[in-house]
């Protein structure tokens, strides 16, 4: 019966390895593929190898990268809006984004009452993730001004001799609010319509969208058959199906532009109903960068204000080398050191000890790469605290063996009595500090977040590995050769 009962054991022991060092392996894998093409990122942020695996990322103090932080404009929220409320929506958006970026493991949290700081590990050249973040990405579609007004505006500015930026207002487009227009030009502009800029010229649109981006689902990026040109392809939930058929088909051969951040992207003639709730954004203007940026940032949604960038940092890899070399270093001669010297003091007992602390680190490591954890600095105090701790348990536990022996106790026995007696300490000692660890990570930001995932794994690691590991192999052993040194 107890030959059975350890076979179990060893069976659980022998697969807890094997699926920790199943879930390791895509991360050697991952860093040995970027250490030979010196970790390239593509212009979108996307690793190239084995984004889908799941993966031990490095934190922006081991691996560099961009520190951003934003302001929300909370003179542009709307009315009754509060600003924690904005900023936190915001933060979900960049989330969002930059996920679509394919950046490994981002840092976004609130600073403040009104600021956003992105910390983007991997990521040295910025320009297109601060490019995707900031944008506001208000999409609206706007009937077209139909009597050829504008035409006769235009007409009216080359007589007068001035220009459109002498009477055009970026903030509301509203030219009745503007200053210093002559009587005979403002009387051109039609009521219920105002302006705004297109890629060439200016378009008179109605004051109000006929729909937002607000019902949109999807954005992807589709070649077009016919020139070959990129385009966002758009995709509205049930409502704004409804909405858009409505507007398509009271509006055949009337131009509905595609207003976005303000801006109109293009003013396409209604040809027919268009039901199903599809609709297409099309540019000569467009490469293929600028329709995959869009669609993200269409995708993840309208910020609800503009976000000002007020601080970029960059963060050269060579803290981060520095700090995993000399790190490395460091731990690679405490645990040698550790190692040797449980070894020394309790001999064969020792060994056990040392199989069980490696395991333990394994078991850590196994755990971040399947959860898709981020290693930082902190992170790697909390796995020391951890090896600590397991240390301390060994040693509990052996010297508490020693002691029934000296009472003349069995072997069997001794061992028995002496992880009995070590187990109610261990436990407690290491409930106490996980209950600590899990006030950390709950009210903790940063690092002192990765301090505590590294330390909370590391002690429900330490408790398995501690009680069950060594007492698993020292039963196998006794049973084996009937004796043990210790």
């Amino acid at each position: 019966m107890m030959d059975r009962i350890i076979k179990i054991k060893l069976g659980i022991i022998v697969a807890i390895m094997g699926i920790c060092i199943y879930l390791v392996i895509p991360t050697i894998q991952m860093y040995i593929a970027e250490s030979k093409t010196g970790g390239e990122l593509n212009k979108y942020g996307e690793k190239r190898f084995l984004r889908s695996k799941h993966v031990l990322n490095l934190g922006l103090d081991l691996r560099g990268g961009t520190h951003l932080v934003y302001e929300l404009d909370e003179t542009k929220l709307s009315a009754g809006e509060k600003v924690s409320d904005a900023v936190e929506r915001a933060i979900e958006i960049i989330r969002n984004r930059v996920d679509q970026l394919g950046v490994r493991e981002p840092l976004i949290l609130k600073q403040g009452e009104k600021w956003v700081t992105v910390q983007l590990p991997g990521i040295r050249e910025p320009e297109v993730a601060k490019e995707v973040i900031g944008r506001t990405a208000l999409l609206e579609f706007r009937l077209v001004e139909p009597t050829g007004a504008i035409q006769k505006i235009e007409e009216k500015i080359r007589e007068l001799g001035i220009s459109w930026e002498d009477i055009y207002v970026p903030a509301s487009g509203d030219l009745q609010a503007a200053k210093q227009i002559k009587p005979e030009l403002l009387s051109l502009f039609p009521t219920g319509y105002v302006l705004f800029p297109g890629k060439e010229g200016y378009f008179l649109l109605k004051d109000t969208p006929e729909i937002t981006g607000a019902y949109l689902i999807n954005a992807q990026v589709q070649i077009s058959r016919e020139n070959n040109l990129p385009y966002v392809g758009l995709e509205f939930n049930r409502e704004g199906a409804k909405i858009f058929d409505r507007v398509t088909s009271s509006n055949i051969n009337r131009n509905l532009a595609i207003v976005l951040d303000n801006v109109v992207q293009s003013a396409p003639v209604i040809r027919t109903r268009i039901p199903g709730g599809k609709a297409i954004i099309e540019s000569d203007y467009f490469t293929l960068e600028d329709a995959k940026k869009l669609a993200i940032v269409l995708r993840a949604g309208a910020l609800p204000a503009p976000l000002n960038l007020i601080e970029e940092r960059s963060v050269g890899p060579s803290l981060g080398e520095d700090s995993i070399r000399l790190g490395s270093r460091a731990t690679l001669i405490a645990a040698a050191m550790i190692l040797l010297f449980i070894v020394v003091y309790y001999k064969f007992s020792g060994i056990i000890a040392d199989v069980a602390l490696l395991l333990n680190v394994l078991i850590i490591v196994a755990l971040m790469c399947y959860f898709g954890f981020t290693l930082t600095l902190p992170g790697i105090a909390g796995i020391a605290l951890t090896i600590g701790m397991a240390v301390d348990a060994n040693v509990l536990i052996f010297e508490r063996i020693k002691e029934e022996l000296r009472q003349g106790k069995t072997l069997r026995i001794a061992v028995d009595l002496g992880y009995q007696r070590a187990t109610r300490t261990i436990l407690d000692s290491n409930l106490t500090t996980l209950i600590a660890a899990l006030f950390l990570f709950q009210f903790g930001t940063g690092p002192i977040k990765g301090f505590a995932v590294t330390l909370t794994i590391g002690l429900l690691a330490n408790l398995f590995t501690a009680i069950f590991v060594t007492r698993t192999i020292q039963e196998v052993w006794i049973m084996k050769k009937g004796k043990i040194s210790i």
